[in-house]
């Protein structure tokens, strides 16, 4: 339970109303209560207002006069300070160190560590101080995993791959897999390339259920520091991800590919290999991305829905778009 003044005090902002408003949990503005705070980061959201039944708001400077009265925080980014506040209200659990009896471990672990049961961690493995290893975790030879970080159940760190510091590794995240590498003889059978190289993750990376980060063929994949990615994304082999970059579920990107600093790469869009796209770059929702970007800026490359009858309707004149350029350019020259 914080008053809204002790909130300001901790995270910023201006308090409007009763700073002695107390507040235990954060809620949207349609199941907020009494002793709830809500927030509006969006203005099309401003009308609930009103009918809210929230103790309190967190509001940005321009919504300061709708509130009648209400007792409020004050921000230039209500989402931003949502975010800190559910923070405060739901911090991780708490670490519980030791190891279980059912756990299989060797390589010596820091007493400030917590191993699961059934977890599994190879020979010359470096564990970090507070590192929570959960239950049915296999991390292999040789891999680091850095201070505070902590695997949910059942992920896979492989041989020789970096964990930075404070990430979090969701249930059934696999680190360090084969790349997809194989050559081909003449007669169509396949010849698989040993994956020699590793995954490095930085710090303060957190990866989403059931997503998969190959390992480099030759030299490292690379995850860097503050990347934000969601559950079953695919990461090829020898790609690298610049720092902050946020990428949302069922992306698949492939290998060798190089992306920048604070992109954003919407859910189920794919990336083919060898391209090269620049820092902030946001590729929307189902976006195939099949050349380098070279500017910032947002990029799309999908159809919004429609009805099935107009797609159809429409796409049969894109099947002769090309004859339609033809008669254009003999008119032109006529």
């Amino acid at each position: 339970m914080f008053r809204l003044d002790e909130l300001v005090a901790r995270l910023g902002g201006e308090v409007s109303g009763d700073a002695g408003v107390a507040v235990h949990r954060v809620a949207t503005l349609d199941q907020a209560g009494e002793g709830d705070l809500a927030f509006v980061a969006n203005r099309k959201y401003l009308p609930k207002l009103r009918e809210s039944a929230a103790s309190a708001v967190i509001v940005a400077p321009d919504a300061k006069a709708l509130l009648n009265g209400r007792s409020a925080i004050v921000v230039a980014d209500p989402y931003l300070y949502f975010a800190r506040v559910a923070q405060l209200f739901n911090p991780l659990p708490v670490v519980r160190p030791g190891v279980h009896a059912l756990a299989a471990l060797a390589s010596s672990v820091p007493s400030s560590a917590e191993i699961g049961p059934g977890a599994s961690i190879e020979e010359d493995v470096e564990i970090g101080e507070g590192v929570v290893v959960g239950a049915g975790c296999h991390i292999g030879r040789g891999a680091r995993i850095g201070r505070g970080t902590r695997l949910a159940a059942r992920v896979t760190i492989q041989h020789g791959c970096v964990v930075g510091e404070n990430c979090i590794l969701h249930s059934g995240v696999v680190v360090g897999s084969d790349g997809f590498g194989f050559a081909r003889e003449k007669d169509g059978r396949w010849v698989k390339i040993p994956q020699i190289g590793r995954v490095v993750v930085g710090n303060e990376v957190e990866i989403g259920a059931n997503t998969t980060i190959d390992r480099g063929a030759l030299d490292d994949t690379v995850i860097g520091d503050g990347c934000k990615l969601d559950n079953q994304i695919q990461i090829a082999h020898n790609v690298r991800i610049g720092e902050n970059t946020a990428i949302a579920g069922c992306v698949g990107i492939a290998g060798s590919t190089t992306i920048g600093a604070r992109c954003m790469i919407g859910g189920q869009a794919g990336i083919i290999g060898h391209l090269t796209i620049c820092d902030d770059v946001v590729v929307s929702a189902g976006t195939l991305v099949s050349k380098s970007i070279t500017r910032p800026g947002v990029y799309t490359a999908s159809l919004p829905v429609q009805p099935h009858a107009d797609w159809v309707r429409n796409f049969s004149h894109l099947r002769h778009l090309d004859a339609l350029a033809g008669r254009v350019r003999s008119l032109e020259n006529q």
